[in-house]
């Protein structure tokens, strides 16, 4: 990892995450080069291996088996992952430029973004087709297509190539697993399939292709897909359940104008993997090896990718760069949709299982590279230590966001002994989510929050944090105002600092201005690590407190719980099995990242009292109310929305830094179910950027969540009642 200690003073951007780049990410978390921020574009938090893909479409892997999770390998070699797709490059200002944020500087580039498989040109292709790449979403498709258990389903593949030939083989062995009578044909516009392989290996592929049962069709192009169709050149029509192009292999267009030396589309690189512009690199599909030009296959980016971190470190410390050596064949293990495959290489033919078994050793032995990473070690413990070190330490490192706060016992000490406010426009000061201020007309309400980072990329924190800090705002029924922003920044040169900082801004600017907020000016520093905090302001005429809950009333939560387990986990580099992380921690940032303006605006009126929930997790804040308001709650276990994943990595017992504290406040003052269950622990899971917890009259809260749901808060609930009693939390599985 990175010596905190050492500025950062060059960004080294990685756009793709295919093989050679997932491999570069994997060899610099062993050896990282000092001062150099690491970033990896892609736009999926997983990279499929294609070499399993004909398995995974026959039935003999699961998804999973054949994935590479960016999300942990990123954190492994301590690299900014930014989910976003690249659509060109502005060499002359040195920027990335993006589909879903602003241009993103570099220092150096490299371009790892494979080729794509569609036929846009295609009437009713993306109506009625899937494309073989990007292979994700490929694979989703399929696996839907699937689960529908048609008797007779019909799949048309387009293109004869080794993978048009591969996947049709693996679809036709599939269908028939689930007892369907499938008919699938591939179609190729050439008169004879794989004309570049021997004699002998094409009729071995046609015999496997006539056992398989696949129609063969050649000389044949399409002129238009239609749904349940696709009519060829000249009239003749296939039925088409299913229709895959994996012809047309060919480069993004947007290489086209990069100014780069092209060939055919692809970027031309010399022996060095340079391409015409010293600064970008490039390796994989989407490069041509000028100097030892070669097929489109997964080998040659496997075997680039040590020289090409060797050239991007070389030319990042001002050393000589060395040439890459393609071989000039390479073994062609070709699946047959049963555990059977087919060897040719130099002209030569074998087949068999056996060779089957060889090809999925080798590529369990690729996968195994990105399967268990050095966890995150605990601090050490020093040696003699006083008493109580070990137990203030706890058994986790600290975590990010909400994670970090300071738990409530010390918090409730502080809080006891600030004196109470002097001025009378103060009208209430600390113990509610803002303190109110009189104001014209109504009220002003004031407060601030801080998050320590617990991602790499600051654009994406800066969001968090403001929807974060706007929670209080919301939670007070109030309309945001000003803000003023806090940053303290790592030790980085002057261009990062100011590309930080920008991103820090930019990204806060979007989201206060979307809340009808000013960011009116704040502060920075430089410290050990990023930490962004904002005090907000916000207008209202009579505020939504805490306190006011009657019995009777019904409880809404507005976002689902678990971002504290599922960060804590991803710093961890957790491996659930049967489940990707990536993709858990990809779905918890879309969910933290959906402001509650509406929600606020549609609870507020009705509600007798609201908070946000956030570091003291659901329970704590619910009982905060609850004492607020002189009352007790039921809560309805079973009813309590939570993240997709949240459940299984706290059955795994990931847990944040801060439960442990969170769970020892509720001590005596909990009923009925234990906190003992996975889904039972999510109640104190701090959350970042939580959901609005709203107690509403029990005639109104149907047409509440109706309105809720109708705005895209599609994991709002209700989650229990209020009742009489003492401030304690009576916990139930069962629901209303």
């Amino acid at each position: 990892m990175q010596d905190a200690t050492l500025p950062l003073v060059r960004d080294l951007v990685l756009i793709g995450g295919g093989h050679t780049h997932a491999l570069i990410l994997r060899m610099w978390a062993m050896k990282p080069l000092p001062g150099v921020r690491l970033t990896l574009i892609n736009p999926d938090p997983v990279a499929p291996y294609t070499g399993m893909l004909p398995g995974l479409i026959a039935g003999h892997y699961r998804r999973e088996e054949i994935l590479i999770d960016l999300v942990r390998l990123a954190r492994f070699a301590g690299a900014r992952l930014i989910l976003d797709r690249a659509t060109g490059l502005d060499r002359a200002a040195r920027q990335v430029l993006l589909a879903g944020r602003p241009p993103l500087p570099y220092d150096l580039a490299s371009l790892d973004i494979g080729i794509t498989s569609d036929l846009p040109e295609l009437p009713g292709f993306a109506e009625h087709t899937h494309s073989a790449k990007p292979l994700g979403a490929y694979a989703r498709a399929w696996e839907a297509f699937v689960a529908r258990a048609l008797p007779t389903p019909e799949v048309v593949i387009i293109g004869g190539g080794v993978g048009g030939v591969e996947l049709a083989m693996a679809s036709a062995h599939r269908l028939r697993q689930t007892g369907a009578a499938p008919g699938v044909t591939l179609i190729d516009r050439g008169p004879v399939l794989l004309p570049l392989l021997s004699a002998q290996s094409r009729a071995g592929l046609a015999a496997a292709l006539q056992a398989q049962g696949v129609r063969v069709i050649t000389s044949a192009s399409p002129a238009q897909a239609e749904a349940g169709r696709v009519v060829l050149q000249g009239g003749r029509v296939l039925p088409a359940d299913f229709t895959l192009t994996v012809a047309g292999s060919r480069p993004y267009p947007w290489l086209q104008d990069t100014g780069l030396v092209l060939h055919e589309g692809y970027v031309s690189v010399d022996a060095e993997l340079r391409s015409s512009d010293p600064l970008v690199f490039a390796a994989g599909d989407c490069a041509h090896l000028s100097h030892a030009p070669r097929p489109k296959a997964g080998v040659y980016a496997v075997r680039a990718a040590p020289v090409l971190l060797a050239n991007l470190r070389a030319s990042l410390t001002g050393q000589s760069l060395r040439p890459f050596h393609p071989q000039r064949d390479y073994l062609k293990l070709i699946s047959l949709g049963t555990k059977s495959a087919l060897a040719d290489k130099w002209g030569l033919r074998a087949g068999g299982p056996w060779l089957w078994r060889i090809k999925d050793r080798i590529d369990a032995r690729f996968m195994a590279k990105f399967a268990d990473y050095p966890a995150m070690p605990a601090p050490a413990l020093p040696a003699p230590a006083v008493t109580g070190m070990a137990e203030a330490m706890g058994d986790k490192p600290l975590c990010g966001g909400c994670g970090a706060k300071v738990g409530t016992q010390g918090l409730s000490t502080m809080l006891a002994s600030l004196p109470r406010p002097r001025r009378p426009e103060v009208l209430a000061g600390a113990g509610d989510d803002a303190a109110i201020l009189r104001a014209n007309g109504g009220v002003q309400v004031i407060t601030t929050d801080h998050l320590r980072s617990f991602t790499c990329d600051p654009r994406l924190m800066a969001r968090l944090t403001a929807i974060h800090a706007l929670g209080d705002i919301w939670a007070m029924g109030a309309r945001p105002q000003v803000a003023l922003a806090q940053v303290i920044l790592p030790r980085l040169s002057p261009d990062l600092q100011g590309r930080m900082l920008a991103d820090v801004m930019g990204a806060a600017a979007e989201v206060f201005g979307a809340a009808g907020a000013d960011v009116v000016g704040g502060h920075s520093s430089q410290g050990a690590e990023l930490t962004i905090g904002f005090t907000v302001t916000g207008l209202a005429e009579t505020p939504v407190t805490k306190g006011g809950a009657q019995p009777g009333d019904a409880l809404i939560l507005t976002k689902a719980l678990g971002s504290g387990t599922i960060l804590a986990a991803e710093m961890a580099m957790a491996r659930p099995p049967d489940l990707m992380l990536g993709e858990i921690v990809a779905a918890c940032h879309a969910r933290m990242q959906r402001p509650q303006a509406e929600a606020s605006a549609l609870l507020a009126p009705a509600a007798h009292a609201m908070t946000d929930v956030t570091g003291f997790g659901l329970a704590g804040h619910l009982l905060e109310m609850m004492e607020a308001s002189g009352t007790a709650a039921r809560l309805w276990l079973d009813a309590v929305p939570l993240m997709p994943g949240a459940e299984a990595l706290a059955a795994l017992g990931e847990h944040s830094s801060l439960a442990p504290s969170n769970r020892a406040a509720l001590l005596g003052r909990i009923r009925g179910e234990s906190l003992a269950s996975p889904r039972a622990a999510l109640l104190v899971d701090p959350q970042t950027c939580g959901g609005l917890l709203a107690s509403v009259p029990k005639a109104r809260a149907e047409a509440l969540l109706a309105g809720l749901h109708a705005t895209g808060d599609l994991d709002t609930a209700l989650i229990g009642e209020v009742i009489a009693g003492p401030p304690v939390l009576h916990l139930t599985t069962g629901a209303a």
